[in-house]
């Protein structure tokens, strides 16, 4: 099943384990792609934008919060029991602003690179996730953040750009 364009249910999913619940107003595109772990929640107008190539993919347990936006053209691949806070944003692409600059950056080739959180994680709400970060383990993302590049297990981070503040 194709979704491009509306969104809007019956939906088919790769994958999806018991008691999901999806609230009123979540948008899904392209759910052939997305697989959802058991006891997931997803709040009210969260988009899960999946992608005609890759894989989103999240785990057991995890609480995604109201008007989230996850976009997967790279992967996106969230652990067990990982809790994202409302509005955060996760992207998996971007326009490469180097290259064909006489274009528009609208119009320049998109580049993907995948996310992945690790277990047992907590993204504040509000931060916003970047192409190609990868998060470890039991990662806190403060509310607001903005994370432009990877950080190890029970890593603490906020700020714009995101900085560790536990490292010693």
């Amino acid at each position: 099943m194709k979704s491009h364009g509306s969104g809007l249910p019956p939906w088919g999913f790769k994958a999806m384990g018991a008691n999901v619940v999806l609230e009123s107003g979540v948008l899904v595109f392209h759910p052939e792609n997305i697989s959802l772990g058991e006891n997931v929640y997803v709040g009210h107008q969260a988009i899960l934008k999946g992608y005609y190539q890759n894989e989103m993919s999240i785990g057991d347990g995890c609480w995604i919060g109201q008007q989230c936006f996850f976009h997967s053209a790279g992967g996106l691949f969230i652990g067990k029991e990982v809790g994202v806070g409302p509005s955060v944003r996760i992207l998996t692409s971007q326009h490469d602003i180097y290259r064909d600059q006489h274009l528009p950056i609208l119009r320049r080739p998109l580049v993907f690179a995948p996310v992945r959180i690790g277990a047992g994680s907590d993204i504040g709400a509000g931060a916003v996730i970047l192409p190609g970060v990868e998060l470890g383990e039991f990662v806190q993302v403060g509310a607001g953040a903005v994370v432009t590049k990877s950080f190890p297990a029970h890593s603490i981070v906020a700020g714009v750009p995101a900085k560790r503040l536990d490292a010693k």
